[in-house]
């Protein structure tokens, strides 16, 4: 990583809040790509260098980069997850990861095969058997690559308990992705779908993905 890189991260900035909500009031310096954004966090990336990215985190979320970099030394070598180069001030320097994350695959229409469950299953079988607890795993940090997931925002798996997010994503999978496969979903319909799951799932009473899915159905084809 050059000096000049360096300088040009320093000049990064951005906006969090409290809630889960994303970043705003992104300010990057034209040199460097932006690549994805969060909620702690941004990711950009130096054109001279594509092999690489910085996640930046925000001043207030340093503990989220040194639990990411605790859980990547942990996690050592493992052909599902992207690698970790560095941990600096306030930035991780992490593997470019190309294609589609699930997320960005329906909104486009790219069919999501059985094999990434089966790979998200087995990274999360290596994870446990290295100590970690695989969680907050969600359509936007899986990647699609060639048929294969890869996964990436592994910030909490040092965090005890189980949010059941993949779980329930692997249920609505089996029960209602076939009635929409090929299909490009809006992008506010997917949102609409996170808010509401958010809101039911952090009910205290149990969640039912079936029923979930099954009010969504009624409602979209309304």
């Amino acid at each position: 990583m050059s000096i000049t890189t360096v300088a040009l991260l320093k000049k990064v900035s951005f906006r969090v809040f409290q809630k889960n909500l994303p970043v705003t009031d992104i300010h990057i310096p034209p040199e460097l790509r932006l690549i994805g954004t969060g909620t702690d966090a941004i990711v950009v990336q130096d054109p001279r260098d594509t092999s690489v990215v910085y996640k930046l985190f925000h001043p207030d979320r340093l503990w989220k980069k040194e639990n990411e970099w605790k859980s990547y030394l942990q996690l050592g070598e493992s052909p599902y997850f992207a690698k970790c180069y560095g941990n600096e001030d306030h930035y991780l320097i992490l593997s470019y990861e190309s294609g589609l994350t699930l997320l960005e695959c329906l909104e486009q229409g790219v069919e999501i095969p059985e094999q990434v469950l089966k790979d998200v299953d087995e990274a999360r079988a290596y994870a446990r058997s290295v100590g970690l607890n695989p969680r907050d795993i969600h359509l936007k940090n899986v990647f699609l690559q060639e048929g294969r997931a890869k996964l990436i925002d592994i910030s909490e798996y040092v965090i005890p308990g189980n949010d059941n997010r993949w779980d329930h994503l692997v249920e609505g999978y089996r029960h209602f992705y076939p009635l929409i496969r090929g299909m490009k979903i809006p992008k506010w319909m997917i949102e609409y779908v996170k808010k509401s799951y958010l809101d039911q799932n952090s009910k205290k009473n149990s969640f039912s993905v079936s029923e979930f899915g099954k009010r969504l159905f009624r409602l979209f084809s309304a």
